[in-house]
């Protein structure tokens, strides 16, 4: 699911890309309409009708890129690409991350998310691979390592929506890094968001600890 995601991105930035240097002189218009970067982002995005990673792609273009050799490499590609993958980054817009945010976990406020996780996986919250435990059990353990700086749980939030969770447990000198996503927002490409945004918050917990990221299992038979 990750690696489409990403080759998703790809995709939605090389389709930007093409598009802009066919309608260069609109682009151009609409940049030095724009009264600052923000805004010319927002006007490409709407012009050539991609999300706003594929307008700050196109924003963020060099000169190199416009020349015809560059133009038939990202054709190519592009045609890549689309024989890779049958869905759209429309189709997983959450896989963009732009609206997704991570949360520092509340034992009060979100247990509720973590519950759904414990059924879900049915393993405990530390990522060793035991059988969940008591919810309150588990949620005093993750809140008593994380007081000593042995891990941190975020909870991945779109709006006001919880849609998952991120674990970063601090194991023999490495961070086991976990995403899990509800399954209701599945195959949206919340995975790839919450990842993407958890490379920061892992760094800046744990800095210069070496990231490893584990995807989670589910519990046999579901």
């Amino acid at each position: 699911m990750t690696d489409h995601d990403h080759a998703a991105t790809r995709r939605e930035i090389t389709d930007a890309l093409l598009t802009a240097l066919e309608r260069r002189h609109e682009v151009l218009d609409v940049i030095v309409e724009a009264d600052d970067r923000p805004t010319a982002v927002e006007a490409i995005a709407a012009l050539l009708g991609t999300s706003r990673l594929g307008g700050e792609a196109v924003m963020g273009m060099s000169f190199d890129q416009l020349t015809k050799d560059e133009r038939r490499k990202n054709a190519s590609e592009l045609e890549d690409l689309n024989n890779q993958l049958s869905f759209t980054l429309s189709e997983r817009p959450a896989s963009a991350g732009e609206d997704l945010t991570l949360a520092a976990f509340s034992a009060d406020a979100d247990r509720d998310i973590f519950a759904a996780r414990l059924e879900d996986v049915g393993a405990s919250g530390d990522g060793l691979g035991g059988a969940a435990g008591d919810l309150d059990d588990e949620i005093t353990a993750a809140l008593s390592r994380v007081h000593h700086e042995d891990a941190v749980w975020y909870v991945a939030v779109e709006g006001t929506e919880k849609v998952g969770m991120v674990f970063g447990e601090l194991v023999n000198g490495e961070v086991d890094l976990r995403v899990w996503i509800h399954p209701e927002h599945r195959q949206k490409g919340y995975g790839t968001a919450a990842l993407r945004k958890s490379r920061s918050e892992m760094a800046a917990a744990f800095p210069a600890v070496p990231l490893v990221v584990r995807a989670p299992g589910v519990k046999p038979g579901a």
